[in-house]
């Protein structure tokens, strides 16, 4: 199977699988001397991991990261950093009720498809639980570029939105509710409905909108390797994502030239940032901000109709422990794919300086 890695100069291999032994995998490209803090890097996992508040999965896994190689009293060699974390947790008899059968929305039916064979357990290579290994590689990105800020939020659950501008939240109470959401009233009311649609046996989506500060200018290419192609690429590799916008997204369709452009002050920022810190595909200095589209999770705990692998309609019910909504969870998926991309560009320029 290909299509395991991401980035050129700072790049990423992912190995595993949801009910495996253990999933991990394969740093190159990360520049040599690096003083690791390993405790951060343990507490983008734990922001990710399941069973840590009553809105997300209760599966329990200590996603504890094991590293094997390159990494020597503390700091990095510039040799590949392999890493592991193990899977303790598996049940994987909750799935035997799917092994001949297709759960809608799924890859189930387009992996078996593909490769006329497919791990059912939890999904196998398709589930969300390869992403644990981008965070240890996002955490250590996040490293390399310590002066950049990257901060992921959530922005809407289902129909309710936080409508306040990132400049007007404060950051640093993302983590002081289980929905990820700045501002603590929104953020109840999140939590309220998705409780409410748990209890239903149903799911629901939201966004999650990023804000990366301090990007140096000259980040991305011209033409196809432009820097939000990239990291509309990179979000759009996330399990569940379906859109992603940034700067003014799809909003500055409905504006004018003379709403939009943004203005010059004399010291090369601008006026404004409906650009979103980026312009012709490179970074400008500015706030670059985006907003990523998460939809409903598909295993829903009531009866689906579906077909199984002879073409039969059945009938099926979703077991085992699920998101009712992945968004609180992907906050750190988010900020670890920003961080790639970010860090694959820094180096790319070092390179050329």
């Amino acid at each position: 199977m290909a299509g395991n890695s991401f980035g050129n100069v700072f790049r990423i291999t992912t190995f595993g699988e949801s009910h495996g032994v253990a999933i991990g995998g394969i740093i190159d490209g990360c520049p040599p001397g690096i003083e690791l803090d390993f405790e951060a890097i343990q507490k983008e996992l734990d922001r990710r991991k399941p069973g840590q508040s009553d809105i997300v999965t209760q599966r329990k896994e200590p996603d504890a990261v094991t590293f094997l190689s390159g990494i020597f009293e503390g700091k990095t060699t510039g040799t590949p950093i392999g890493f592991s974390i193990e899977n303790t947790n598996q049940k994987s008899k909750d799935y035997s009720h799917i092994k001949d059968v297709y759960r809608p929305s799924h890859a189930d039916y387009t992996y078996d498809q593909k490769y006329g064979f497919r791990d059912y357990r939890g999904g196998g290579r398709s589930s969300a639980r390869e992403t644990a290994s981008r965070v240890v590689a996002g955490a250590i990105a996040k490293q390399v570029l310590n002066q950049v800020k990257i901060n992921a939020y959530t922005s809407s659950v289902g129909n309710i939105f936080l409508e306040k501008p990132y400049q007007a939240l404060d950051f640093s109470k993302i983590e002081d509710n289980a929905v990820r959401c700045p501002d603590p009233e929104v953020a109840q009311t999140m939590i309220d409905r998705i409780k409410e649609v748990r209890k239903a046996g149903d799911t629901i989506g939201g966004t999650i909108t990023c804000v990366l500060q301090n990007v140096p200018i000259g980040l991305g290419e011209p033409v196809f390797d432009k820097l939000h192609a990239e990291l509309g690429k990179a979000m759009l590799s996330i399990n569940a994502v379906k859109g992603f916008e940034y700067g003014s997204g799809f909003c500055g369709a409905q504006m004018l030239g003379s709403e939009h452009n943004d203005a010059f002050n004399v010291d090369g920022t601008t006026k404004t940032n409906l650009s979103g810190g980026v312009q012709g595909g490179i970074s400008n200095g500015m706030d670059i901000y985006f907003r990523v589209a998460f939809k409903p999770v598909a295993t829903l705990i009531q009866k689906q109709e579906t077909i199984d692998n002879e073409g039969n309609l059945v009938e099926m019910q979703g077991k085992g422990r699920h998101d009712p909504c992945v968004v609180p969870r992907a906050i750190p998926i988010v900020e670890a794919m920003a961080a790639l991309v970010l860090a694959d560009f820094y180096l790319q320029n070092k390179v050329y300086k």
